[in-house]
């Protein structure tokens, strides 16, 4: 049946291998509940990956028997690093890793094929701003939070008032690159741990996949010798494979993985001294665990976010809801607010 409502708004979630497509309609309903994607090529290069997101945006319109006339705004996340307009960052990044992306202007050529405008966020604020609206409902207007999202990396967002902080250049809500004290979180001669970025110590130099790969798991197959993930190659196999040894229960896994919900913890506690927001929101691979392992972590991030008494009255830790589904979700409620003035 085609819709027969005033106008929609396009949310597209562009990853490194795949574009997730959803449809929010005027009364901020979505019109799709799972997820529909579609191959996103970005290593083919900017021309191709533009062509793409055209591609999943008109599957997403099929599938919800939506006329293109009716698309009145298109939300755009990304991966970063990226301006707060949509460009590239001019290094680079992991999955633009063809010459053609070095600063190459995303949003401003998707908005140039679908001739409507396109709003822009990176995946972290996308998925953080749709946690919000999904915990909040009505009330998310007059809410803050925070998110921090696990994966590769350590992404997020901030979240004031219903929208997305970004910052003058952007870079609002990079939480993984937050420096926070380590003393308690590493073990006594456990060393420094380094960020892709450049930093040490910082929390997504701990509390991520790279940070797995690169920092906890070499220095923990120390302390456990003869464990079977030493034998596995490469390193980054052996990394990923660590949730599925947590959900079992292996102590070396559980070691890791308590180092990591110590560290979120603390990067909670410095969000609450100093944007004091009314949630905490905790995403990621974790989130897609078994859930006696998902509960086990998050009570672990909780036992490490220092609240005042005050503050925990009124605010809590909570996981982000349909987190395969949150950045499209998130994208399409930029498109919305942009659409609607808010």
């Amino acid at each position: 049946m085609a819709y027969s409502g005033p106008w929609v708004v396009v949310g597209l979630d562009n990853g490194g291998t795949s574009n997730n497509a959803t449809v929010l309609d005027a009364s901020g309903r979505f019109l799709v509940d799972r997820l529909v994607e579609t191959p996103s090529l970005v290593r083919e290069g900017p021309d191709v990956a533009v062509e793409r997101l055209l591609h999943a945006l008109d599957n997403v319109l099929r599938v919800t028997g939506v006329p293109r006339s009716k698309v009145r705004a298109v939300g755009l996340d990304t991966p970063g690093p990226a301006s707060a307009e949509g460009v590239i960052s001019s290094k680079g990044a992991t999955n633009f890793v063809d010459p053609g992306w070095y600063g190459f202007d995303f949003r401003g050529a998707l908005e140039a094929q679908v001739e409507v405008p396109v709003v822009y966020n990176n995946d972290g604020n996308a998925a953080a701003l749709y946690a919000h609206h999904a915990h909040f409902g009505p009330e998310a207007w007059h809410r803050s939070s925070i998110s921090a999202i696990v994966g590769t990396g350590l992404g997020g967002g901030v979240i004031e008032a219903g929208r997305v902080v970004k910052g003058a250049a952007g870079m609002a809500g990079e939480l993984g690159h937050v420096h926070i004290p380590l003393h308690g979180v590493l073990e006594e001669g456990q060393p420094l741990p380094s960020c892709n970025c450049g930093f040490a110590g910082d929390a997504e130099s701990v509390a991520s996949l790279t940070g797995i790969e690169r920092n906890l798991l070499p220095f923990w197959l120390t302390r456990f010798p003869g464990h079977e993930l030493g034998l596995v190659e490469p390193p980054g196999k052996a990394a990923k494979l660590l949730r599925g040894y947590g959900e079992a229960g292996d102590p070396l896994a559980l070691k890791v993985f308590e180092q990591q919900a110590m560290a979120i913890g603390r990067l909670l506690t410095i969000a609450a001294n100093f944007t004091d927001p009314d949630a905490y929101f905790l995403g990621g691979g974790v989130v897609e665990a078994a859930p006696h392992f998902r509960e086990w972590f998050l009570e672990k991030v909780r036992d490490h976010t220092l609240l005042r008494e005050e503050q925990r009255r009124v605010a809590g830790v909570w996981l982000v809801e349909h987190l395969d589904m949150a950045g499209a979700r998130g994208a399409a409620l930029a498109a919305l607010s942009d659409v609607v003035g808010r």
